[in-house]
């Protein structure tokens, strides 16, 4: 069975319900590291920090994070070693994170994009394979510089 990681603050969780049923529908067993309680705001450097340190850890491929705008759980996320997260507002860049820096992670911003649109962002980065070639060099010169950047 395919799985994958999701998670959102207070600011997406209209837009995460939305991508997790896409994906139920498509055969993912979806793990939601977000706190929908409606008591509970969950902040969204402790989910995006959550969930990256689970794919670190290779428990999942792949994970999709939601915030008001993307940026701020994809901040966080790159703060794990090893996680390449990308923030996607468009099918094109969604596709390149993949195929170009082979980005595990996906931002989206729900008060950037609406629901229709971040289905197909969604579909595009799932459809999209790293491709290797002369971006290896590149994804391998990341991690070089993260190592750099860690050891200091």
């Amino acid at each position: 069975m395919k799985t994958i990681a999701i998670g959102a603050d207070d600011a997406a969780i209209d837009l995460k319900n939305t991508i997790k049923t896409l994906l139920e529908q498509q055969g993912y067993q979806v793990t939601d590291f977000s706190n929908d309680a409606q008591d509970a705001r969950p902040m969204y450097p402790d989910v995006a920090f959550a969930l990256a340190t689970a794919i670190q850890q290779q428990q999942f491929a792949r994970g999709i994070l939601l915030c008001g705008t993307g940026i701020g759980v994809a901040i966080v996320a790159n703060k794990v070693a090893g996680v390449r997260a990308a923030q996607c507002h468009d099918t094109f860049s969604a596709e390149r994170a993949r195929k170009s820096n082979n980005a595990q992670i996906m931002t989206l911003g729900s008060r950037v994009i609406g629901p229709e649109l971040a289905k197909n962002i969604v579909n595009a980065w799932l459809a999209a394979e790293f491709e290797g070639g002369g971006s290896t060099a590149k994804v391998e010169k990341i991690g070089y510089y993260e190592q750099v950047a860690h050891a200091r």
